[in-house]
């Protein structure tokens, strides 16, 4: 038992180590579970073909349909010029001299209206950078300004969020994504709060001690001043997938300026060093929107489709064949989360082709590549559930699943605490939730059910805590967005580590004890 211990954590190691330096997690995974399998004596084939294997194929023949249409969705809104033009308007708006202001919002409107975080993070980057460029505010800053509004309150917090960490608990818990409204509101507001203070706080400090944008940074010292990485989902680290995992539509664009569309000849700028990723390419030019009203359509879309199908549409509806013996035994309360976040991106996908219907075989290319590159991301997470599982189905693991359970008696501290925990093991808020859940899912819904506490309670905390200790050093939208920002951890994480781990953990605990107070 000693030694299966001893094996759990290296091969934990291992696993961070691998995905750290750039391992695809569709290889690190079954290599972290082999380190595992033997320190514990168990069948390596058997274990990987019958356990490793089945919990991989589970988790995306779940969540795939999510991928596909997510990836999809930011493919259209790249290629139509949507997203461009979003982040445009709502600058213009707003000015340069609200600039924090006005990426935060941007960032967490994007995510929120169901485009992926990386999406959001290849067109926000050009925007944000003329915004920090005009009002002389230090670069480091970019990073952490772009993370509080995709990777914290629109990825966890807030009610109705159509990203896949909110809705991984409905699964287990049979809710919605819009489970605890106010408990959701309450804390994302928190966090958005909390999270402006700390960047405006950080902003005077770097502006007072003489810091300003032009000041060289440690990739301009290493490569020279005026490099620019262009990092597409293409040549971003392999493996690195947070909510991140769907990271599947930037394949197609470049980082561009907030004005210029994406270079639309296929090129590769030659930096003197095979460590600098190759400069982005495109197969076509995006278009070019008619009305500065239309890129909101879709994003509101996703919301009244997503509201209405999961309040009164899917509910209102007969499921009385659900009870046939070909699905499973399955309930509405099931599937309803998913269900009402895929008709909600499928409607926004058809509203884009019908805004733009004379340019509809130039859309096409759209399809083509968010198919494609849905894949890589639900495989990496999935991989991630094939080794989770396997840790889970190991003896020495009772050990660890007794110390969790032995933290608290309490169902929402338990489930914080092994969905924290996992997340920040595995780099994935989605990969380490749907672990921790499958191991301790029912255990959990057992002693919530004793206690009096509420579904749609434990989901939003467990929600809202796959969302902090996840942004450890070797998660992936953490590392693809520095890359893309042209900034080192030494330069930006420690803003990062702030916005994206601290305050959300913070957060979570303060809501977990107020709820305890209050009973």
């Amino acid at each position: 038992m000693a030694i299966g211990l001893i094996g759990i954590f290296v091969s934990l190691a291992l696993l961070i180590t691998l995905a750290y330096r750039g391992v695809s997690i569709i290889i690190a995974a079954p290599i972290a579970a082999l380190v595992a399998m033997i320190t514990s004596g168990m069948p390596l084939l058997a274990t990987y073909t019958d356990i490793f294997m089945p919990a991989m194929a589970g988790f995306v023949g779940s969540y795939f349909p999510i991928f596909l249409t997510g990836a999809i969705f930011g493919a259209l809104m790249l290629f139509s010029g949507y997203a461009t033009d979003l982040a445009n308007t709502i600058t213009r708006w707003l000015g340069p001299a609200r600039a924090v202001f006005a990426t935060v919002l941007t960032s967490a409107l994007m995510t929120y209206g169901g485009i992926s975080v990386f999406v959001a993070v290849f067109v926000m980057f050009p925007l944000a950078r003329e915004l920090f460029r005009v009002a002389d505010i230090p670069r480091r800053l970019i990073p952490a300004t772009i993370a509080l509004g995709i990777l914290t309150f629109t990825m966890t917090a807030i009610p109705g969020a159509p990203q896949v960490q909110n809705i991984i608990p409905g699964q287990f818990f049979q809710t919605s994504t819009f489970a605890a409204p106010a408990l959701g509101i309450v804390g994302g507001t928190l966090v958005f709060l909390v999270g402006m203070f700390w960047l405006e706080f950080r902003k005077k400090q770097l502006m007072r001690a003489g810091e300003s944008f032009n000041d060289i940074t440690t990739l301009e010292t290493k490569y020279g001043r005026g490099a620019d990485l262009g990092l597409t989902a293409d040549n971003a680290p392999n493996g690195h997938s947070n909510s991140e995992a769907s990271s599947e539509a930037t394949a197609t664009t470049t980082a561009t300026s907030a004005v210029k569309a994406p270079v639309t000849t296929r090129k590769e700028i030659d930096y003197g060093d095979e460590d600098l990723p190759v400069a982005a390419t495109t197969t076509q030019a995006p278009l070019a929107p008619t009305n500065h009203f239309f890129p909101f359509i879709p994003l509101l879309l996703v919301f009244i489709v997503n509201f209405s199908a999961t309040q009164f549409v899917l509910p209102n509806l007969d499921w009385s064949v659900l009870e046939d013996d070909a699905f499973g035994g399955i309930t509405l309360s099931d599937r309803s989360a998913t269900w009402a976040v895929i008709l909600a991106l499928l409607a926004a996908i058809i509203s884009i082709v019908l805004l733009n219907i004379r340019r509809a075989k130039e859309l096409w290319q759209a399809f083509v590549d968010g198919t494609k590159n849905s894949l890589q991301p639900i495989f990496n997470t999935a991989s991630e559930v094939g080794y989770g599982a396997v840790i889970a189905s190991l003896a020495a693991f009772t050990i660890v699943r007794d110390g969790i359970f032995g933290i608290s008696s309490n169902a929402l501290v338990t489930s914080a605490v092994s969905t924290s925990v996992i997340s920040g093991v595995t780099g994935s808020a989605s990969g380490g939730m749907t672990i921790a859940l499958n191991a301790f899912g029912e255990d959990l819904r057992n002693m919530a059910v004793d206690q009096g506490i509420s579904m749609e309670v434990m989901h939003r905390i467990t929600s809202m805590a796959s969302g902090g200790l996840d942004s450890m050093p070797h998660n992936g939208a953490v590392i693809t967005l520095l890359m893309v920002c042209g900034l080192s951890h030494r330069e930006s994480y420690k803003d990062v580590f702030m916005i994206t781990l601290v305050i959300p953990t913070l957060v979570t605990a303060a809501l977990i004890g107020g709820i305890l107070l209050i009973g």
